[in-house]
């Protein structure tokens, strides 16, 4: 239907063109980096590229992305595979502890480390913390596959002579690599534009050294030269997950259903799993909530109730109008990537990913530098507030709904074309609710992110705007732990309800 003989469709001309837009939008915080940076020649920028405190830096950054990811993969697939390929007791009940954490912000679980731990800090403070907050963002999207994936193959591997391990190996991983690519690299992406965490257990980094700059030094080329190396950092990565993630098609399409694995016996290994996922549940639940309930009946000051609820309502307000953006924003270009990939879909998918990399400080002065030259009317409102959630959060939206649409078989949005639907009423009939639950799941991502997001939040907000991540900063960068508490718990409570979308699977299949 429609497709030139030999190859591909076209994508929508309304499809590239929002595509664009949004990438567009997404380059230009990059651009006044790059002009900034060079803006006292670049002789300067070079002299400030090569100091050793730059390989301090580089090496900190590294070291932190390295080790983080390598653990939140292994400990992401580990547990994705206990609980939904083995005959592990109370499957149910572990896939929500092990999604819970999502709801608890990585600088909240820093603040719970530092009570309990002060002498906690350096790379592996920094590990530890963002290993415990992180490795949902690979859990989530395994399991989805793992609940997913057809026996066949496996069958067809242990018919050949394969033992258990060889056929997970050699038929199950690669079934699992796009999935824990897209996580692994959100995990990356958190790393390269983390502050809270790092900041509280002093564990120096680009992001870390690129706010003292601009706020101590007030050098915005020297910040804009560290966000170079950043996006440079982040080009790396993104070539590594491109070269990959490989060009194999994961949906399913055909007669017959698809045969749900067996569950695997565990047997003796029962009860080391229990403990392993209890250990995990404890260390990243278990503590942070138990030190906000500890500095909650330990605080002597009554909080104040009619500003925690204003905060509250200014955070709800900016989740919602920011998620649904994102949403809307991303789809054009999941699509583009899942349908049509070609070096425009790459082209635009990289620059929302590089822009996203960068920490919210930046993408914040940069639109500051924007609205005040160019767009004076929208300076100190909402818009730009909202415009800097979207730049920094896309890449949650895309990964869920490209995980969605890559296993929404084209084939029916194409029977809905032959039958008369126009492109628009195919979409909203056929392959929206298919991919609803991915779209559901990019937004509470989106969701969670901005209700915690700090660095870009507290330069841009409106005057007499605060959001719960900025009063929780504002309370723990004063020692005043009590109250920080309240802040902290509202921020987990906002966010806890919303990772029951994230227990939709964003990519399973639809049943034929």
């Amino acid at each position: 239907m429609g497709r030139p003989r030999g190859g591909a469709p076209s994508a929508p001309a309304a499809v590239v063109t929002a595509s664009l837009a949004v990438a567009a939008l997404c380059v230009l915080p990059l651009l006044v980096v790059a002009f900034t940076a060079f803006d006292t020649g670049a002789g300067a920028a070079w002299d400030l590229l090569w100091r050793p405190r730059v390989g301090e830096l580089l090496r900190n950054t590294a070291s932190l992305v390295v080790v983080t990811v390598a653990l939140t993969t292994v400990i992401g697939i580990a547990a994705a595979w206990l609980v939904e390929r083995t005959s592990l007791p109370g499957a149910r009940f572990w896939r929500v502890l092990l999604v819970a954490p999502l709801a608890v912000p990585a600088f909240v679980n820093s603040y719970a480390w530092t009570t309990v731990r002060p002498d906690l800090e350096g790379l592996t403070g920094a590990v530890l913390v963002t290993t415990l907050s992180y490795f949902p963002f690979v859990f989530l999207p395994v399991a989805a596959v793992l609940r997913g994936l057809d026996q066949s193959m496996e069958d067809s591997s242990r018919s050949l002579g394969l033992g258990p391990w060889p056929t997970f190996f050699r038929a199950v991983l690669p079934q699992l690599r796009p999935a824990a690519l897209g996580g692994m690299l959100l995990v990356s992406l958190h790393l390269l534009s983390e502050f809270g965490v790092l900041a509280m257990l002093r564990f120096p980094t680009f992001t870390t050294a690129i706010l003292e700059q601009f706020q101590v030094a007030f050098s915005n080329s020297a910040g804009s030269v560290l966000a170079l190396v950043l996006i440079g950092l982040c080009l790396g990565l993104l070539t590594v997950e491109l070269l990959l993630r490989g060009t194999m098609r994961h949906s399913r399409f055909g007669r017959g259903a698809a045969r749900r694995a067996l569950p695997a016996r565990l047997g003796r290994w029962t009860v080391p799993s229990l403990l392993g996922l209890t250990l995990l549940t404890v260390l990243s639940l278990g503590v942070p909530l138990g030190s906000l309930v500890y500095w909650f009946a330990a605080g002597n000051a009554e909080p104040d109730v009619p500003e925690l609820l204003q905060t509250l309502g200014s955070t709800l307000g900016l989740g919602l109008g920011a998620g649904v953006i994102t949403v809307v924003a991303a789809f054009p270009i999941a699509w583009l990537i899942a349908r049509r990939r070609s070096w425009l879909s790459v082209l635009v998918e990289r620059a929302t990913y590089v822009a996203s990399s960068l920490p919210g400080v930046v993408i914040a002065l940069a639109l500051v530098t924007l609205s005040v030259r160019y767009a004076n009317a929208v300076y100190q409102t909402s818009i730009v507030l909202v415009a800097a959630y979207a730049i920094l959060f896309i890449p949650r939206a895309m990964v869920s709904i490209r995980a969605a649409m890559a296993h929404a078989p084209e084939e029916l949005t194409d029977a809905a074309r032959a039958l008369g639907d126009s492109p628009f009423r195919a979409f909203v009939r056929v392959l929206l609710p298919l991919t609803l639950p991915g779209t559901l799941a990019g937004f509470a991502m989106v969701f969670i992110a901005v209700s915690t997001e700090l660095t870009a939040t507290l330069l841009l907000a409106p005057t007499g705007t605060q959001t719960l991540a900025t009063a929780f900063w504002s309370a723990s960068e004063s020692i005043d732990y009590a109250g920080a508490a309240p802040y902290a718990a509202a921020m987990v409570l906002v966010s806890a309800p919303l990772t029951y979308l994230l227990l939709r699977s964003p990519d399973e299949e639809p049943a034929l």
